[in-house]
């Protein structure tokens, strides 16, 4: 490490907000120092991040540690409390060049009154094919395993307008590919004025930007995804037939005890929409094993989900209890049981995607190329590209064969 080093862990909104960190930071005249952005989501991804904070400590003994991110938001005093840390900043702080110069040890303000929604226009992502853009932030939901509203605050989002600023920004300095991302992406526009949905805001924004090729989204609520969506996913080119979906598990029991506002049915009948208005599309879900009184026959409910759905691309988690969250209250199940079934999860998850990437073999695939030989095609499955294609490009390929990761292509 040198120079100035940001260290994510965490979700896509995470990595994103690593890149205003950056140029804020230089903004305020910082040019060497590490500054580790924290996720809270697990107790292993708080683990990871004093782990990274002290190794850091040992490789760059002479550089300011600035901890930041939902985890500091949420629990600063443990890691001022850290030798190896000089300073602590929330997730309000963190975007402004200000905190970065000057300041106590500590600068936590309340999320609970931040109603900031200012898109942070960024000079894209060096060296990236894509490039993320905040649409929404904070969570007006309270599902009984997240802590996540404690460390982001109330759902916000950014004007239409602004968020054309930073996508023609992006797409000016060549990014082909954009992810609109959010804390809780469905609930956009909820605040704004007129109240836009998810889907005005996609379809206003391909219209405002028409170089933009290919666009994303992140994690989608199954119940909140509006009618205009749904006809977008159905009509639109440049909308990408990959979704992800926040489902969490596969039965109804738990979902109510997550206070989740889906049923298994939902889920099914969301999955068999998308798959008609968009034959082909890839999908994907988180997934919690082993949440709290999850019997064995409530876990094969969400095992069997990944197949009933068509799931492809499957992100695992075994539950993680977060204090003071209401899960962490409840009967708990023991760690190796939630270990051993999130495995099983996952297996299920390979199985899947193997199935998914054997489907594409002899189809052609617009490949955005991520790096030399390496790329991801519109369903977002891994690329292992044969034949010329500059990173940054979408290479037209045909798909020859899977190996249960990902496929092999030959540019064509």
């Amino acid at each position: 490490m040198s120079g100035l080093d940001v260290v994510t862990f965490g979700c896509r909104l995470n990595a994103y907000e690593s890149e205003l960190i950056r140029a804020r930071a230089r903004e305020a005249g910082l040019t060497a120092a590490v500054i580790v952005n924290t996720c809270a989501v697990t107790a292993e991804a708080e683990r990871q991040a004093r782990q990274a904070i002290r190794k850091a400590r040992r490789a760059r003994p002479e550089v300011p540690i600035i901890v930041t991110g939902c985890s500091a938001q949420i629990d600063p005093g443990r890691y001022a409390a850290m030798a190896e840390v000089d300073r602590v900043l929330g997730n309000g702080a963190k975007l402004r060049p200000e905190s970065y110069s000057r300041g106590t040890r500590i600068a936590v303000d309340d999320i609970r009154t931040l109603r900031e929604t200012a898109v942070h226009l960024s000079d894209g992502f060096a060296g990236r094919a894509r490039a993320f853009v905040q649409v929404q932030q904070g969570c007006d939901h309270r599902c009984t395993f997240c802590i996540i509203p404690q460390g982001r605050g109330p759902s916000r989002s950014t004007p239409l307008g602004r968020i054309a600023e930073e996508v023609r920004n992006l797409v000016e300095r060549g990014v082909n590919e954009v992810v609109l991302t959010g804390v809780d992406l469905t609930d956009y526009g909820k605040d704004l004025p007129g109240t836009p949905r998810l889907g005005q805001l996609v379809r206003r924004l391909l219209a405002a930007v028409p170089a933009l090729k290919r666009l994303r989204l992140s994690s989608l609520d199954p119940v909140e995804i509006d009618d205009e969506l749904y006809r977008l996913i159905a009509e639109e080119p440049r909308l990408m037939p990959h979704l992800h979906l926040s489902l969490q598990a596969g039965d109804d029991l738990v979902l109510k005890r997550m206070k989740r506002r889906h049923s298994r049915r939902d889920a099914l009948a969301v999955a068999e929409r998308l798959g008609r208005l968009r034959p082909g599309i890839a999908l994907g879900a988180d997934l919690i094993a082993g949440f709290p009184t999850e019997t064995e026959a409530m876990f094969e409910n969400t095992l069997s989900l990944v197949e009933s759905s068509g799931l492809a691309f499957l992100h695992v988690f075994p539950y993680s209890a977060r204090a003071p969250t209401p899960a962490a209250r409840m009967p708990q199940v023991p760690p190796a049981e939630r270990k051993a079934r999130a495995a099983r999860l996952r297996a299920a998850g390979e199985r899947a995607l193997a199935r998914f990437l054997l489907s594409r073999v002899g189809s052609t695939a617009e490949v955005l190329v991520e790096e030399v030989g390496r790329g991801r095609s519109e369903h977002f499955a891994a690329v292992r590209l044969e034949g010329a294609a500059a990173p940054g490009s979408i290479a037209r390929a045909r798909v020859i064969a899977a190996d249960g990761a990902e496929l092999l292509a030959r540019v064509v």
